[in-house]
């Protein structure tokens, strides 16, 4: 799944908007950088150790997974950003049931990812300020017969705790490549019902696969 094809799902700064707070905001301190970093590390091995045993039911795993997720990842603003505009415009009953959708798509496609998980690992460089709240983490993916993968998170600080915004692979922001989907299903099959009903579809083709 997009924002999820690679984890989190997952998104969510209204762009053009957020740029130019970001710019104008003064940079997070360097005495706070660490903590950002040492979150990623410590979200990466987290997963490793709790999700990639081959002794795991797919209902733990589900379980195990939905649970990193809601704590780690901003979940309903990667899902806002998602489909932009649509989010002021539906109802609270649309909301609601594609939240739901969003939510349980991401869990169920990345249980399937770490069922199939072959011994990457995950190593974190460093991190930068990105304006007032956020940082990005830099780390690669480790795998054994190929090449590393750049991959870059953007953390931000919600309230005492850290959560991940946006993960950016090889260069490209999940994020953005969610919401162009997202947007494309809704302008071509009726608005944000018909992206409900891409959603519920796919929910279940992943758990028939599953």
């Amino acid at each position: 799944m997009t924002v999820l094809k690679t984890l989190s799902g997952c998104s969510l700064l209204a762009a053009a908007f957020c740029a130019v707070l970001l710019s104008l905001a003064a940079p997070a301190a360097a005495a706070d950088q660490a903590p950002a970093a040492q979150f990623v590390q410590h979200l990466g091995d987290t997963a490793l150790m709790s999700l990639t045993s081959k002794n795991l039911t797919r209902k733990t795993r589900e379980a195990r997974v939905r649970k990193i997720l809601e704590d780690n990842f901003d979940i309903t603003a990667i899902g806002r950003f998602a489909i932009g505009p649509y989010w002021r415009q539906a109802t609270e009953a649309q909301r609601q049931e594609y939240m739901k959708f969003f939510e349980d798509l991401i869990v169920e496609t990345y249980t399937t990812r770490f069922e199939a998980y072959s011994g990457q690992t995950l190593k974190v460089f460093g991190a930068q300020p990105s304006g007032r709240t956020d940082y990005i983490v830099d780390s690669s993916v480790i795998q054994k017969d190929a090449a590393p993968v750049g991959l870059q998170w953007r953390v931000r600080k919600e309230g005492a705790g850290l959560r991940v915004v946006d993960v950016i692979v090889a260069g490209v922001s999940m994020s953005f490549t969610q919401r162009s989907d997202f947007m494309s299903v809704i302008q071509n099959n009726g608005g944000l019902d018909g992206l409900i009903s891409d959603l519920r579809q796919r929910h279940e083709d992943q758990r028939n696969k599953g």
